[in-house]
């Protein structure tokens, strides 16, 4: 099957495992007509998304312990200020995207984008970004693997990111300080701080009910920022607030089409 049937591929995979009980890596290859490897990404992509457990050689059923209710839908708010950031792209940039997911539902767009390269830190977003029928070329940063971020931290991931410059950063954040900049739960600062370093414009993308959320720890100063994505709910004092400190504002209006 061509990379546009992965999705029918994946679904007959679960298909089988649910009539088996368990699927051979060997054997779903054979079955599709495709590699080892194509079939081991199937199988991670799966894992990934909580359909499956990965065994040596194959997979089995999700434990019914472990199943948990299904993650809720990406918000209207969230998805207009994706489109919004996808908007920015230029063909052919050579971008970042941070972990989390506000910035990954940027990730269905990125396919139509012509040479587009991507860097991440977030196992999410890269796994996202290899099922897209037209992906980016991707480079990862690698790293510590930081579990409350889910992603790649550390100074080995700082210095993958000074290896290279980039033409934009799409970064989300737990919250915006009108005064300092943006603020996060994670007290881990340096890779962020090192994208932006590295970044011609960085892009921050955050809901209109983050902004005001009292967090103590400044991820990046007003200084860093060059555009703040957002949605339409944010309130006209923040909003003059932030266009004051020279930043770009973008209030993403949501639509019936959301």
């Amino acid at each position: 099957m061509s990379k546009r049937n992965t999705p029918q591929r994946r679904h007959k995979i679960l298909e089988r495992l649910a009539e088996a009980g368990e699927v051979s890596v060997d054997e779903l290859a054979q079955a599709f007509q495709t590699s080892e490897v194509t079939i081991r990404k199937d199988l991670a992509a799966l894992e990934s998304s909580g359909l499956l457990l990965r065994r040596y050689g194959g997979a089995v059923p999700v434990p019914r312990e472990m199943i948990e209710e299904a993650p809720s839908k990406i918000s209207a708010y969230k998805q207009a200020i994706a489109r919004a950031a996808v908007a920015r792209l230029r063909e052919h940039a050579r971008i970042i995207i941070d972990s989390g997911s506000t910035t990954a539902a940027m990730i269905p767009e990125l396919g139509r984008q012509p040479g587009l390269v991507v860097m991440t830190n977030s196992l999410q977003v890269a796994t996202a970004l290899t099922e897209l029928e037209h992906e980016p070329m991707l480079l990862m940063t690698g790293g510590t693997w930081d579990p409350h971020s889910e992603s790649f931290q550390g100074q080995v991931a700082e210095q993958v990111l000074r290896s290279y410059d980039f033409d934009q950063l799409y970064i989300g954040a737990d919250g915006i300080d009108l005064a300092r900049g943006t603020t996060t739960f994670n007290e881990l600062l340096g890779l962020s701080r090192v994208m932006a370093e590295v970044a011609r414009e960085v892009i921050v993308m955050v809901e209109a009910d983050k902004v005001g959320r009292k967090i103590p720890n400044l991820e990046l100063p007003w200084s860093s920022v060059h555009v703040l994505i957002t949605d339409d709910r944010l309130a006209p004092e923040a909003r003059d607030q932030i266009r004051a400190l020279g930043v770009t504002l973008i209030c993403a209006a949501v639509t019936q089409e959301n």
